[in-house]
């Protein structure tokens, strides 16, 4: 059955969530699809069902306030669908989605894209080993099922998260090997000033930090896994210390531990966007590659909004605001006759994002850590490619991440070249000696998402068709 509405919006997380509150609030018919079961996104990620009882960390108390809104307000909430192409057909959007084992549409006069972000995970010899996962993952098991990686946990990354895994690690009864981070405390210092607008988020850092020191759990700064070792799975991991574009320098250190939690900061998940026009710009300071979106998440598509992560990271808390934002500029397209200021919103959000941006600059990977990508790494996991399969195929000619997307099929996988586009711009970037943002990133085609060929079909039987018969020889 295809629905109708005056907004959709694509993503139940901080941004999209409250962006569609705030729509129906004023009066729209608002729709929300997100791949989840419950509203929340990665931030507020709701437990598993499973668990009757937790304690109530920060996360779950705001969820649990979202969830609530949501329950309260006109909005409609469509759980565990997966947007896989968008058109526009006479004006409208029309979005194409998988649920229940089967397609659906929806259409809608306002379409609002709060698709988030994805995890840049920097490739090092053995990240491919079960015992391995992002520390978006890791995050996303320990809220939801309440589980950790393993018994005996290497945590290395960039930025805050790196420090958060951690705590929940030892809060959920884990063991913590070490902490290995190419930060330094200088770094930390420098972000001081616009840590200060968010004193709350500040007092907590510190507590995970002291926790951490207090437990003797050693943090190795200005260091980074150089190789992960293991024959069927994690046994232990090689520590090197980075110079200060983060190159890996000196002997290195052996950790043993049965998990690795590793993450290099987000990126914004624009492939939905730029499937429909919009174009991007390489903002370093806002995790990459961006959509040009205005504060109050207009686009230079009529009807076609964008909020949070996916406009570039700005933290939770700004992609919140971000998110009502984008909700009243959408009820006033829909409503052109609603009168209401946004500028104390607007006030807002360029402090929270102060705030954001000061760690998103934390988590940006220098140009030093793509030494540690040796020539047998696997860089391209779906496809199986390694470095040397990437630089052969420069080598042949391709100067573009969409050459050789062509040339190897990297990209072409699963995972849609979430994991491996962005270090093959990296690539490319340094075996042509140019800068990254030189280097665009591929142009995306649908589906957005895997879908199956049976979603697709519907209700069909091959024996149905009417095949004739060979004719003789």
């Amino acid at each position: 059955m295809i629905k109708s509405c005056d907004v959709a919006i694509i993503g139940a997380g901080p941004a999209g969530a409250n962006a569609g509150i705030m729509a129906a609030s004023q009066g729209c018919h608002t729709i929300i699809i997100d791949e989840q079961a419950m509203p929340g996104g990665q931030i507020w990620r709701a437990k598993s069902a499973a668990i009757k009882s937790a304690a109530k960390t920060p996360e779950i108390i705001d969820g649990d306030k979202l969830r609530v809104s949501i329950a309260e307000s006109n909005l409609s909430h469509i759980a565990n669908a997966r947007v896989w192409q968008i058109e526009r057909e006479s004006g409208k959007w029309v979005l194409y989605f998988t649920i229940n084992g089967g397609s659906e549409k929806i259409r809608a006069n306002v379409l609002i894209l709060a698709t988030g972000a994805r995890e840049y995970v920097q490739p090092i010899p053995g990240w491919t080993l079960p015992g391995v996962i992002g520390l978006a993952g890791a995050t996303a098991l320990m809220k939801r099922d309440l589980l950790t990686p393993g018994k005996r946990t290497v945590v290395s990354g960039t930025g805050p998260l790196v420090f958060f895994v951690a705590s929940e690690i030892r809060r959920l009864g884990g063991d913590v090997a070490a902490i290995v981070t190419p930060n330094s405390r200088t770094d930390w210092l420098r972000a001081l000033p616009s840590m200060s607008y968010r004193p709350d988020l500040l007092r907590r850092g510190l507590v995970w930090v002291s926790d951490l020191l207090l437990a003797g759990i050693p943090i190795f700064w200005r260091h980074a896994l150089k190789q992960i070792d293991g024959e069927t799975k994690v046994q232990s991991v090689k520590v090197s210390k980075v110079s200060n574009d983060w190159s890996p320098k000196g002997p290195t250190r052996l950790i043993e531990a049965d998990s690795v939690c590793i993450g290099h900061g987000l990126q914004a998940a624009s492939e939905a966007s730029q499937l429909l026009g919009i174009d991007v710009k390489f903002q370093l300071e806002l995790g990459g590659w961006v959509p040009e979106v205005q504060e109050d998440g207009i686009t230079k598509i009529n009807g076609l909004f964008i909020c949070g992560d996916g406009a570039g990271i700005r933290g939770a808390a700004a992609a919140e605001i971000h998110g009502k934002l984008a909700g009243l500029s959408a009820a006033k397209f829909v409503r052109p006759e609603a009168n209401f200021s946004n500028s104390a919103l607007l006030t807002s959000y360029r402090r929270a994002s102060r705030f954001g941006m000061a760690m998103t600059a934390l988590s940006i990977s220098r140009n030093g850590l793509q030494k540690l990508i040796t020539q047998e790494t696997i860089v391209c996991r779906c496809e199986s490619l390694r470095r040397c399969d990437i630089e052969n195929e420069i080598e042949t000619g391709a100067a573009t991440t969409n050459a050789v997307k062509s040339g190897l099929r990297a990209g072409m996988g699963p995972c849609g070249g979430k994991y491996c586009q962005s270090v093959i711009a990296k690539i490319i970037a340094d075996r042509k000696n140019q800068s990254e943002e030189k280097i665009a990133l591929p142009t995306p085609r649908p589906p957005l998402r895997p879908v199956p060929t049976s979603a697709l079909l519907g209700e069909f039987e091959y024996t149905d068709l009417q095949i004739q018969k060979p004719a003789p020889l």
